[in-house]
């Protein structure tokens, strides 16, 4: 069974036993999306109803690190480099129940 779920702005296409990284969700062990836009090629408008995905939360963490340099043409004194790491949560799909 497949399913498309919507979470942190972005959508995943997930299946049981799944491992999925997200933007990072608060919370101890699981987790429940309830925004399901497609169950086995049924799609919702927008989402669809009697339908969740539950997970469990395997790890937190932080992705590597991206750096952005920024500088101006021909002139050496504006050149900045920054760096960001974006947080994520492992999240491992244990079930899809319709209902």
């Amino acid at each position: 069974m497949e399913a498309i779920i919507e979470t942190g702005g972005k959508q995943y296409l997930v299946s049981e036993g799944k491992e999925i990284f997200v933007e990072k969700l608060e919370g101890d062990k699981k987790v429940t999306f309830d925004k399901v836009l497609m169950v086995n090629g049924t799609f919702g408008h927008p989402y669809v109803t009697n339908c969740k995905v539950v997970g469990e939360i395997e790890k937190q963490g932080k992705q590597r690190k991206i750096v952005n340099f920024m500088y101006k043409n021909k002139s050496r004194s504006n050149r900045a480099r920054q760096g960001h790491r974006q947080p994520y949560t492992k999240v491992v799909i244990k079930s899809i129940e319709v209902k």
